[in-house]
């Protein structure tokens, strides 16, 4: 792991944190906007896109996207999308600045369960670095191997309901993200020979269009059930999904062995640390920030 690889994944992990809270503070900002149902709906769109905090998200959105990239192109597959799961740290910091609204003691362990046990996993694992450029027979096999997977989890969602739908469109979603990711990284490696070289290779198109599926895949998983049931598969799903498609694809190796148990427990913490976080209203952007949003400043009391 480099130093360039860490501090810029954090920083498309923060910046996407501040998008979330940002965009939900501009929704949950009273508007006198006559009217109700769809016949409003234009009015209050326009009334939202004026407020500044809609565009303060919006530019932290492109700066989480550009880190992203500048992650991928400097390091390796296996490390990026891990340390992204530190946007809910992020998320639980910023939205407790922005709403003023200092969480309990209750929320502080998950963090600090999530924390540790990502460093415990990203420690214990040490990925190699690999290639940045995988051949297209691998893509073939391995590409297509996963698009079967994904779609027979979406088969599976259309036959349950409740919380199994949930956790089985997140770990779809999850599959659909790990692609994006690991078809970025084979785009970055095109950048030394120019913009034809990345305008011209078919993995920038399909990029592209896993991406727009993810984005798609997400509304409808968050549709389908609590955020503490979605969101561990969605988080660890693209940790873990990312960790197997940088050895498949690139090369990239983490160590086994004795380093199994360690990592292992490392996946365990930061499963139990993400369900105790969507709990906090500030993470799982809830209705109760509406509440939020209106409350005077919770101030912390000196011990």
């Amino acid at each position: 792991m480099n130093v360039l690889t860490v501090v810029t994944a954090l920083l498309s992990a923060l910046f996407n944190a501040a998008t979330s809270v940002l965009q939900r503070r501009a929704a949950v900002q009273p508007y006198a906007v006559p009217g109700r149902g769809v016949e409003a709906a234009p009015a209050r769109l326009a009334r939202l896109l004026s407020h500044p905090y809609w565009w303060a998200g919006a530019a932290a959105m492109l700066l989480s996207a550009v880190f992203q990239v500048i992650a991928l192109d400097a390091g390796e597959l296996s490390v990026v999308q891990p340390l992204l799961a530190t946007e809910l740290l992020f998320t639980l910091l910023i939205g407790a600045a922005v709403f003023r609204h200092w969480p309990g003691a209750g929320t502080w362990r998950p963090f600090v369960m999530l924390a540790g046990g990502l460093a415990l996993f990203l420690l214990s694992a040490a990925p190699s670095q690999g290639g940045d450029r995988a051949g297209d027979w691998r893509w073939l096999v391995v590409g297509g191997g996963l698009a079967c997977c994904v779609a027979a989890l979406l088969a599976a969602a259309l036959r349950v309901r409740g919380p199994l739908r949930a956790a089985t469109l997140g770990t779809a979603t999850a599959a659909c993200f790990a692609v994006t990711a690991a078809l970025i990284k084979e785009v970055t490696g095109r950048f030394p020979y120019g913009p034809t070289a990345v305008l011209t290779t078919w993995h920038t198109y399909a990029g592209a269009a896993t991406g727009l599926l993810s984005v798609l895949l997400l509304q409808w998983t968050l549709r389908a059930g609590t955020l503490a049931v979605s969101q561990p598969a969605l988080t660890l799903g693209d940790a873990l999904i990312s960790v197997a498609l940088g050895g498949l694809l690139f090369g990239e190796r983490i160590a086994l062995g004795w380093r199994l148990l360690p990592e292992a427990v490392g996946v365990v913490l930061m499963a139990v640390g993400i369900v105790g976080l969507t709990r906090s209203p500030v993470v799982s952007g809830s209705g109760s920030w509406d509440e939020m949003a209106s409350e005077p400043p919770v101030v912390p009391r000196d011990p």
